[in-house]
């Protein structure tokens, strides 16, 4: 490809980026993740306490703390709001994108480092989680540092330039550590085990930077956790036994998946570049097999095969878990993307718009699923959306298949890629109509005239996320344990145990409002508790003290 026609895609890039980002960055927040990792951070803010995190004004050690380190920070210095509460994942995924193409480029040629940014903007999958409020973004940013530098260690000619890369890798893996736990150790040290067992050559892990490498990350990593566990005894067997054995291997947290959950999201997640994925992947395992040098390829396919088999084995399943395993496919999928011929290529590219049509009929008939008028009415409305971003990846894929069979295969994957990232944009305008289901900010609204300073604020058997976060305040929980359980038993006078308790403190003096679901609400009617309805939806009801 030519200087010029390269430059010309970067600044397409770059442009349709911005404009998705400055558009997708303001929605409001959703259940559950955005709320809660929103409001930890907005009360890690408000304290100043950065060693201890809290939920609705408990503790909360369930993940570490550098993201809400880092809002906190951007809520100091940008104010409390949608954009400021997504703009480390954004920059997290923004800075993911540019380190696996660097990688690439380094590795392979530059070609292939802008394909695998193409390939990245193009997965829905990717760019989706890019602007959700999860950990997982951060994670997979230096879960991507860590195998990038690695990469580029073993690549390096000379002794300083491999060591300075193993540093990079050492400190990658301490802020993995810090923004989601074990994994960021698990992950690369997993791959590298893999790799040296199918290759038989462990000279690698003597290559690893020992001496200055461990006391470098232990020198990231370890702080926290020992401050942490000063301050809250209760810390480290919550944390490391039940966040991470008994979480994986346990069912409690209601997660439960069948084993293959993960193989649709893969391949889905890719989407314009699925059907290239297994032969992309087999045909890099292949070529790596004939080389004398360190297998890189096979070391990318073995990072993303074990976290996906890994988070397969866990007995605590979400669709976010495997987004570390992206940035490496994409780099398998874009060496493939620039050695096959482009008339090759249509045949694995073309059948997206078959996808495409069937999705426009599943999206089509999405209303009559829905489970009351209310939410019928809200999939009525994210419909148009829906159907347009379908109609745009299909039409994004035949004039890709048009261009691919006549011989221009960079204008094929640029029309293809950015046909996917406006057929993202599309549908998230569609999500945004679903709001009044997903998120709390509706009800919150509606609180927020009503709050005054002494005002008692309940939640009863029932936690909304995202409610906190708009009200900027915590409530107390009544009846309702989840995730609060350890808060709860650590400092029992911030909650409500049972609703008989609730009612007492309900009728005392001063104003007090609650929120509860529909069922909760009949109950306490039926018993005559006395309450003013302020607001009602088959998700939740808001009620006043009269």
């Amino acid at each position: 490809m030519t200087d010029r026609i390269r430059g010309f895609t970067l600044a397409l890039l770059a442009l349709l980026a911005m404009v998705v980002a400055v558009d997708n960055l303001e929605r409001e927040l959703a259940n559950p993740d955005e709320g809660r990792y929103a409001e930890i951070s907005r009360e890690m803010a408000a304290s100043n306490d950065w060693v201890t995190p809290r939920l609705n004004g408990l503790k909360y050690f369930e993940k570490p703390p550098l993201q809400y380190w880092a809002t906190a920070v951007v809520y100091k210095v940008f104010g409390e709001g949608e954009y400021s509460s997504r703009l480390y994942v954004f920059l997290s995924a923004l800075f993911t994108l540019l380190v696996a193409a660097y990688t690439a480029s380094r590795l392979v040629s530059r070609d292939v480092g802008l394909l695998t940014a193409l390939v990245l903007m193009g997965s829905p999958y990717f760019t989706a989680l890019g602007g959700i409020v999860t950990l997982d973004t951060g994670l997979t940013l230096f879960t991507t540092i860590t195998f990038c530098a690695f990469l580029l260690a073993q690549a390096a000619r000379e002794a300083p330039s491999r060591r300075r890369w193993m540093l990079v890798a050492w400190a990658a893996m301490a802020l993995a550590v810090l923004s989601k736990g074990l994994v960021g150790i698990v992950f690369p040290g997993a791959a590298l085990f893999l790799l040296c067992v199918v290759s038989r050559d462990f000279r690698p892990v003597a290559r690893l930077e020992w001496l200055r490498g461990l006391p470098l990350f232990l020198l990231i990593a370890a702080p926290w956790f020992i401050a942490v566990s000063r301050a809250n005894p209760e810390f480290a067997h919550f944390f490391f036994i039940h966040e991470h054995v008994e979480r994986f291997l346990t069912t409690e947290h209601r997660r439960v998946e069948p084993w293959w959950f993960f193989i649709p999201i893969l391949f889905l997640g890719f989407l314009p570049w699925m059907f290239l994925l297994t032969p992309a992947a087999a045909s890099a395992w292949r070529r790596d097999g004939a080389q004398p040098d360190f297998h890189w390829r096979r070391f990318l396919i073995l990072w993303a095969g074990f976290i996906v088999v890994f988070f397969s084995a866990s007995g605590s399943k979400l669709a976010t878990y495997i987004l570390p395993a992206f940035p490496a496919l994409a780099i398998v999928i874009a060496e493939e993307l620039d050695r096959r011929d482009a008339r090759a290529l249509a045949k694995w590219l073309a059948p997206v718009a078959v996808v495409a049509l069937v999705a426009i009929y599943i999206g089509w008939n999405a209303p009559n699923r829905a489970g009351d008028p209310w939410t019928q009415s809200l999939y009525v409305k994210a419909r148009p959306w829906a159907i347009g971003a379908l109609i745009v990846l299909f039409a994004g894929a035949v004039v890709s298949t048009a261009f691919l069979r006549r011989g221009r295969k960079w204008a094929g994957i640029v029309v293809l890629a950015v046909a996917t990232v406006i057929f993202y944009d599309c549908a998230e305008d569609g999500y945004e109509e679903l709001s009044p289901r997903q998120s709390g900010h509706d009800v919150a609204m509606k609180m927020i005239p009503w709050l005054k300073p002494g005002t008692r604020i309940y939640s009863v058997r029932h936690y909304e996320q995202s409610v906190p976060f708009y009200i900027k305040r915590t409530m107390t929980l009544v009846n309702y344990l989840d995730e609060f359980e350890l808060g709860e038993k650590s400092e029992p006078g911030l909650s409500i145990p049972t609703v008989a308790e609730f009612t007492r403190d309900w009728v005392r003096e001063g104003d007090a409002i609650a929120i509860m679901q529909p069922g909760a609400f009949e109950e306490l009617r039926t018993e005559g508790l006395p309450m003013t309805l302020l607001h009602e939806d088959p998700r939740r009801v808001l009620v006043r003290k009269p």
